[in-house]
C-alpha cells in the first residue's frame, strides 16, 4: 500500500532540505516547518497530568503523569518516548499525544518518562537506569499513584522502545519481576539493524532521503548511546542480544515504511523462539515516528485502540 497522504502529502515541504536537523533549526525554513508540523481539526484530548520525580543513581527522574478523573486501581503504562537517544522530550506527540489517548480511550494512568538524553558527557547506562528506575518507583507507589500493582505495563517508540525492552530485561534478571505487558514500537533492538529484505528495500525508495536511517546513520546513533563501538553493547543496552526466556507479553509494532523495521521484525522472532508470548504488526502506509501524527489518521487511531485492548484496559472501566 502506498505511504499515507498525510505523511506523503509533506513531503514537498522537504525539498532541497540536507537533514532534519537543518530542517527543524534552519530559521529559513519556519514556516515550512510550521506547515509540516500541524494538524488542523485535531484536539488533543484533555487530561489531568502533574509532575512527580523517581529516585535515580544519576540523580531524580521527572516523570509526568496522566490520570483521567476519578480513577483508581487502574492499570498503568510507564511510557518513553523516542528520539535516537539524544533527543525528544514530555510534549513531542509521540509522548504528549500518546499518553492523553490512552488514558481518555481506555481509562488508565500514564506516565511518561522524561529520561535523560545523551548528548555531552551521558552515555548508556544512564538512560537505561532512569527507566528502570522510574519503573521500580511506580511499583513501589502503586497505591498512592491510584495504579493497579499487578497491571504495571512498561513500553516505548524508536529509542524509548528500545530503553522499556532493556528495563524489561533487567528487570526481570535484578527483580525477578515482569510487567503485564511489554509494549514496543517502531522500536530499535539491535546496535546493527539486520538487513532489509529486497521487498522493504524497494517500499523505501518512496521515502525522501532526509527521512530515512541509512546504516552510516544508525551506527551514529548506536554508538552515540553505547559511548563507543557496538562492540560495547549487552543485552541491557540492545535487547536483541539478551537471553528472551521469560519475558512477558510483548506487543510489536512495525511501521511498512521503515529502515527499522528489520529490528522490529527479527526481535518478535527471538521473542517467539523465546516462548515468549508475542504479537508482531506491521502498521500499512505508515513510517516511522507515526505516533507524532494524531489520532484523526485512521491507522494511528487503530494503533491506540490495539495498544489499549493489549494492556487489558477496555473493559467495563472504558465503557462506563
Amino acid at each position: 500500500m502506498p505511504i499515507h497522504p498525510a505523511m506523503a502529502g509533506r513531503f514537498h515541504l522537504l525539498e532541497g532540505v540536507s537533514s532534519l536537523q537543518e530542517f527543524f533549526e534552519d530559521p529559513a525554513l519556519a514556516d515550512r516547518r510550521k506547515a509540516f508540523e500541524e494538524h488542523p481539526g485535531y484536539d488533543v484530548p484533555a487530561v489531568a497530568t502533574r509532575m512527580n520525580q523517581a529516585p535515580g543513581p544519576h540523580g531524580p527522574v521527572p516523570v509526568r503523569i496522566y490520570a483521567p478523573d476519578s480513577i483508581g486501581d487502574a492499570p498503568c503504562l510507564v511510557w518513553m518516548h523516542g528520539g535516537a537517544f539524544m533527543a525528544g522530550d514530555l510534549d513531542m506527540p509521540e509522548a504528549d499525544w500518546m499518553a492523553r489517548e490512552l488514558a481518555t480511550r481506555a481509562g488508565i494512568v500514564v506516565i511518561s518518562v522524561d529520561y535523560r538524553l545523551c548528548t555531552g558527557e551521558v552515555t548508556y547506562p544512564v538512560p537505561h537506569d532512569d527507566v528502570v528506575a522510574a519503573v521500580r518507583w511506580v511499583r513501589q507507589n502503586a497505591s498512592s499513584l491510584g495504579v493497579d500493582a499487578g497491571q504495571i505495563s512498561i513500553g516505548g517508540a524508536s529509542a524509548g522502545g528500545n530503553l522499556a525492552a532493556g528495563a524489561t530485561v533487567k528487570l526481570r534478571d535484578e527483580d525477578c519481576w515482569q510487567p503485564a505487558h511489554l509494549i514496543l514500537a517502531y522500536a530499535v533492538a539491535h546496535a546493527v539493524i539486520p538487513p532489509p529484505s529486497a521487498s522493504l528495500a524497494a517500499l523505501m525508495t518512496d521515502v525522501p532521503p532526509v527521512l530515512r536511517f541509512p546504516p552510516d546513520a544508525t551506527q551514529f546513533i548506536a554508538m552515540n548511546y553505547l559511548g563507543g563501538t557496538v562492540s560495547h553493547a549487552d543485552g541491557y543496552a540492545f535487547p536483541a542480544l539478551a537471553a528472551l526466556e521469560g519475558l512477558c507479553p510483548t506487543l510489536v509494532l512495525n511501521a511498512e515504511y521503515d529502515d527499522l523495521r528489520p529490528s522490529g521484525e527479527a526481535f518478535a522472532a527471538g521473542l517467539a523462539l523465546a516462548g515468549v508470548d508475542v504479537r508482531q504488526v506491521r502498521v500499512k502506509t505508515m513510517m516511522h515516528g507515526f505516533l507524532n501524527l494524531p489520532a484523526t489518521i485512521e491507522p494511528v487511531s487503530d494503533v491506540l485502540d490495539l495498544v489499549a485492548d493489549s494492556i487489558g484496559a477496555i473493559g467495563e472501566r472504558a465503557r462506563t
